[in-house]
């Protein structure tokens, strides 16, 4: 899953170290944004935590104006129940927030039956496509333990593979490094939490490690938390030794476990109907992926979803702690098209794929079923005009092959220089739109709920807005879909900062529609498509 990796380390940790009714709409909803004032202060709790529904224009944040939609264009409309596939991790289907929203299959039960005779026994809320398999290989891994030095991509491996090596070694020293210093605060300080600015004040450093550690701590405790500090750390150390221990082992195999061959497409007689997975934290990011779209709105739990209760989610497990491999994302893509899903969620990816055209045939099997597709657009600041990340609808600069595919760059809650999020991969041919991805609060497994960030957020809130035009609007196809959403998005054309060198340049050059998706604009646009064609 390398397109969502994690971001333990904050800025002052790294700088230290249905049917349709008629409503009259209104014409357009543009031509202000160019003239708002800029925003670069911190969001009020209560608006961050649903900072993504606010309006540009209203409260000056690039949200999606979800809010706006649903007061003033669909509140008296009627809407058509929509499936939208999540493949993911897993996802707490008994969670709170979203056990209403969880798709059941009209066709099955759980009786070890396959009544619906689609060959997945129980599929009552969707697939397990790993089985009882929880960590696996990034992608290069597996190809190196291939061993065929013909292969054109195994040399480029190689070199990543050491590559990822050093920085997982380097990231262990930096923690073992950051936990020295927090041994000697504490020592200083006799506290071993709520550790404050005022704290370390008032230590009297004697020694060298007792200096450093009250200058370390000096300079980030007014921006961080003590509590937030040992979070991090934790969560830094967790990744890289996790790295370590399964993603670039080469002896590790998490694949013995599911009991297929993963380089036979035709083997399909694997997984089970535990959409959850093994391990109910490791369905935190899916969880929180179907939270975006499908929590349910304007109760007293948590957050909202982009989606209203018309919109049904279906839980497709097929994504490790580790890549993916293109085996389960082609099966499970074809799974979602033929059990109904108008809409499916991809925040995975990567940019190794040796069976790749299982994916694209499978993506070409969707479009023939009518069903949209949209994956984040990864998490590592590059141009994906120049690298391949996969899946897409368009590689080595080709023109795209699809026109029910759409890849989601991320957006910060900040109107400014700092609009795009600085992990955002970008494109100006090959990623489609953008669409809030940072700091975004959202169900977590086990009735919890928490800020996630990641294009992996932002495609599910991409997802929501085409679900509510599915939903809303029906007799519209996915292409079309995709059509209003590209046209209805909000053009921005401020400079802002992106990439890895964090280079300037206007907003509306990083990708193709060189816009912000935009509820509000697609419900205007759809009416307006939709009553064409009648």
């Amino acid at each position: 899953m390398r397109t969502f990796k994690p971001f333990y380390i904050c800025a002052a940790l790294s700088l230290a170290l249905a049917s349709c009714n008629t409503v009259k709409l209104p014409t357009t909803y543009a031509d202000k944004y160019e003239k708002l004032p800029l925003k670069n202060a911190p969001l009020a709790e209560n608006d961050l935590k649903r900072w993504s529904h606010l309006d540009l224009v209203t409260d000056t944040v690039p949200g999606m104006s979800v809010d706006k939609a649903y007061a003033e264009l669909l509140k008296d409309k009627k809407s058509k129940e929509v499936i939208v596939a999540i493949i993911d991790s897993g996802i707490d289907v008994n969670h709170e927030d979203l056990k209403p929203a969880i798709w059941v299959n009209p066709k099955d039960k759980a009786n070890q039956l396959d009544d619906d005779k689609n060959g997945y026994v129980d599929d009552v809320h969707g697939w397990n496509f790993l089985g009882e398999s929880d960590a696996e290989n990034m992608e290069y891994v597996r190809i190196l333990k291939k061993g065929n030095t013909n292969d054109p991509e195994y040399q480029r491996a190689l070199i990543e593979h050491k590559s990822d090596l050093d920085e997982a070694n380097s990231g262990l020293f930096q923690v073992a490094k950051l936990q020295s210093l927090q041994n000697a605060i504490e020592k200083a300080t006799g506290k071993t939490e709520g550790i404050t600015a005022a704290d370390v004040e008032k230590v009297n450093a004697t020694d060298v490690a007792t200096t450093e550690a009250k200058n370390f701590f000096t300079r980030i405790l007014p921006n961080v938390s003590y509590a937030d500090f040992i979070k991090q750390i934790d969560g830094m150390k967790k990744h890289y030794e996790g790295q370590l221990k399964t993603h670039l082992n080469l002896e590790f195999d998490g694949r013995t476990v599911v009991g297929d061959n993963p380089e036979d497409l035709n083997d399909t007689k694997y997984g089970n109907n535990d959409v959850i997975g093994p391990v109910i934290a490791s369905a935190k990011h899916g969880t929180h992926v179907a939270g975006i779209v499908a929590q349910t709105r304007g109760n007293e739990f948590g957050g909202d979803g982009v989606a209203n209760g018309n919109v049904k989610i279906m839980a497709l497990r097929a994504v490790p702690d580790g890549d993916e491999y293109d085996k389960d994302i082609a099966l499970a893509i074809r799974y979602a098209a033929d059990n109904g899903a108008k809409v499916i969620n991809g925040s995975f990816g990567k940019y190794y794929s040796p069976n790749r055209q299982w994916v694209q045939d499978a993506l070409k099997y969707a479009e023939s079923k009518d069903v949209l597709v949209l994956f984040a657009a990864g998490n590592d600041s590059k141009d994906l005009d120049v690298v391949n990340k996969y899946p897409s609808d368009s590689y080595d600069g080709k023109p795209e092959t699809l026109t029910n595919v759409m890849i989601i760059g991320a957006l910060n809650p900040t109107y400014g220089e700092g609009m795009v999020a600085g992990f955002s991969n970008y494109g100006a041919q090959n990623v489609d739109i953008f669409a809030p991805g940072a700091k975004i609060y959202a169900t977590t497994p086990e009735n919890k709920y928490e800020y996630l960030q990641g294009t992996s957020m932002a495609s599910p809130n991409a997802a929501g807005v085409a679900a509510v035009i599915r939903s809303y609007y029906p007799n519209l196809t996915a292409a079309e879909v995709k059509k209003v959403l590209m046209d209805s998005g909000i053009t921005l054309t401020q400079d802002v900062r992106f990439g890895e060198k964090k280079e300037k340049k206007p907003f509306n050059q990083l990708s193709k529609s060189g816009k912000i998706i935009n509820l509000y604009n697609a419900v205007i646009e759809a009416e307006k498509v939709s009553k064409a064609k009648k």
